[in-house]
């Protein structure tokens, strides 16, 4: 997964339009099998990464088990460990992190489930335009050139009271009552994931030098997004990319790798692979985090005053993540700028509301 994309503009609603009017079908089921692909595709060669050679990135295994059980040396071992790893690149496996292993294996099962099925049938969840959840082919429909060879699927997720069945309420309201298994599946792992993510938090804000408890009750009852990545087999591996380079504009992901791996990170001027784990999830800081902990590694995003200070000024203005969501949905393809980008974006917006207020 490889090289910077040219960056789409903010005001890009022409460009939208037009990528509308060249949209491709991609059908998994049928061009996995054909001998070339469609042009829309293909990525130019110093976008792609150096296949023969891709060292691989020394990640610290972050062990969970004494930190969850109370162990406070344990916890300001790990906290260490993370700290270290976010100074560097941002990017850390977590293992004895408490998820039941087949739980794990079930949500792998069940989306090679969803993803088999024939096109129509995954249509049934089609994401619209401007939305982030729902079932997408690619990026088809908005935009027309450097496509990821993937499919996924996207719904939301809230740990908030009167929310415990959102996403099974998701799967049956969009795909029907023969999907309600899956929703189940995807319900308990949704909330393992919310339970693992508050847990590194507090190891976050203990890195950071906060109070431990600062992050994770900035994300109580959260609210997330769980997406399911396919990539299809290609004929042509060497002329696309599963998925483009970008920086994930969340706070954290969390991401449990099957065993074919493909997930690169450019560190030190080139890119490095993580090799696949079964046993751990892949932690990487977003640029939301990147946003609270002020650049050192419905609610306003805003770092702690601790962190900042004469020597520590502010980098990033105070924003809403509706509005980061919004801007990567509609107004930009996310890349490895998407955060410098918004936040340029969200000063202009908010010089030009100033203005009117004084025309006013």
């Amino acid at each position: 997964m490889s090289e910077t994309s040219t960056p789409q503009p903010a005001n890009s609603n022409n460009k939208h339009k037009d990528d509308r009017k060249k949209s491709v079908v991609f059908d998994a089921i049928v061009l996995q099998h054909k001998s070339s692909i469609p042009p829309q595709f293909i990525w130019p060669d110093h976008e792609k990464p150096n296949c023969s050679h891709t060292p691989e990135l020394k990640v610290p295994f972050v062990d969970l088990g004494g930190f969850l059980s109370g162990d406070h040396d344990a916890s300001v071992r790990a906290s260490e460990l993370v700290g270290e790893a976010c100074r560097k690149h941002g990017f850390f496996l977590v293992v004895n992190h408490g998820v039941d292993a087949n739980l794990i294996s079930d949500a792998h099962r069940y989306m090679n489930c969803f993803f088999e099925q024939p096109l129509h049938e995954k249509q049934r969840a089609q994401r619209k335009l401007g939305e982030h959840c729902g079932y997408a082919s690619s990026f088809t429909g908005r935009f027309s050139s450097k496509l990821p060879w993937k499919e996924t699927l996207s719904f939301e997720y809230s740990a908030q009271e009167g929310s415990s069945h959102i996403v099974e309420e998701y799967f049956q309201r969009t795909l029907g009552q023969d999907f309600a298994h899956l929703g189940k599946v995807y319900q308990e792992y949704c909330s393992a994931m919310s339970r693992l993510s508050l847990g590194i938090m507090e190891l976050l804000a203990m890195s950071l030098g906060v109070n431990g408890s600062h992050f994770k009750e900035f994300f109580e009852e959260n609210e997330s997004i769980m997406r399911l990545n396919y990539y299809p087999p290609c004929q042509t591996p060497d002329q696309t990319l599963g998925t483009g380079p970008h920086c994930d504009p969340t706070s954290l992901t969390i991401l449990h790798q099957d065993t074919v791996g493909g997930l690169q990170v450019f560190v030190d001027n080139e890119w490095r692979s993580i090799t696949p784990n079964f046993n751990a999830f892949v932690v990487n800081i977003g640029d939301t985090f990147m946003a609270l902990s002020n650049g050192r590694k419905d609610k306003v995003v805003s770092p702690p005053p601790e962190l900042v200070d004469s020597i520590n000024p502010r980098i990033y203005p105070d924003f809403r993540w509706p509005a980061l969501l919004e801007f990567t949905q509609k107004h930009y393809r996310a890349d490895m700028n998407t955060l410098q980008t918004f936040s340029n974006w969200l000063l202009q917006q908010q010089q030009q509301q100033q203005k009117t207020a004084e025309v006013l």
